[in-house]
């Protein structure tokens, strides 16, 4: 059965290095894919980035709703971006019938990720197990990607090939401005490399056989059953993306809560930087 993946976007180009080829792997195995675009960046930026955004999510096949623009620079009032983003998300999930939601991790290391990860945590624990919650289906899972900061724990392994990292940049590419400031374009396929030499061993313990496809990307799955706990250690299949975890994959399921809601690093040391 098709589901649908709501997928939270602090910035534009977001959608394209967070988890590029997990999501265009789920809308090609004919899962609806929306990408949620928070904010558009700086001021002086924001219509060139609208365009980008637009473009990439043409190129990708994704839905997009681009009218939230909430401000969760370093300055602003990220307290407030963070309840008004929870509200939406909460109802976007009602209203779509939203199966998962795909964001960066509440400890991702840069002040607007944190904010949207934080958001999308309150918004499924508002959601509830109620009828209004995804059309009837339990709560939406939550699935979590590192950018600024890697993830502690990863529950998901998505491997892929030459071709899936070729689509990935060619969406990337429609953020041409970003892509004139860094070399997002080599991050694509580096963090690809790293995550699939790292990744088998990451999520299915030290010691364990690298996957054949050249290239991964890992995520940390977190369910709420009674509480908040972490998916067990499995591949992602695209055609099935919530398939339980193998027998041998149960151990990696622990309580996360007190990581969900803990104060990242970047809280501690001030909550902000330039």
């Amino acid at each position: 059965m098709p589901l649908t993946f709501l997928h939270l976007a602090p910035h534009p180009d977001d959608e394209s290095v967070g988890a590029p080829m997990t999501l265009l792997a789920l809308r090609d195995a004919g899962h609806a894919v929306i990408n949620l675009a928070v904010s558009l960046g700086r001021p002086a930026d924001r219509e060139r980035r609208l365009g980008e955004v637009r473009e990439a999510c043409r190129r990708a096949g994704f839905d997009l709703i681009d009218t939230p623009r909430l401000a969760i620079g370093g300055g602003d009032d990220r307290d407030a971006a963070q309840t008004e983003l929870a509200a939406l998300v909460t109802a976007l999930v009602a209203e779509r019938g939203v199966d998962v939601v795909v964001a960066p991790s509440p400890h991702d290391g840069h002040h607007g990720h944190e904010v949207v990860g934080r958001a999308a945590r309150d918004a499924l624990a508002a959601a509830g197990d109620s009828p209004a919650a995804g059309n009837g289906r339990r709560r939406p899972r939550l699935w979590l990607w590192g950018l600024w900061a890697d993830l502690p724990w990863p529950t998901l392994y998505a491997g892929f090939g030459e071709d899936d990292v070729a689509r990935a940049e060619h969406v990337l590419a429609a953020h041409a401005g970003e892509l004139a400031r860094n070399d997002y374009a080599a991050l694509l396929r580096a963090r690809a490399v790293a995550s699939r030499t790292l990744g088998a061993e990451r999520v299915f313990g030290f010691g364990s056989a690298v996957r054949p496809q050249p290239y991964a990307e890992l995520l940390t799955e977190v369910v709420h059953d009674g509480e908040w706990r972490t998916g067990g250690a499995r591949e992602l299949d695209p055609r099935d993306p919530l398939a339980p975890a193998p027998a041998d994959g149960a151990w990696r399921s622990v309580p996360i809560a007190w990581w969900l809601y803990g104060a990242s690093f970047f809280e501690r040391a001030g909550r902000r930087r330039p």
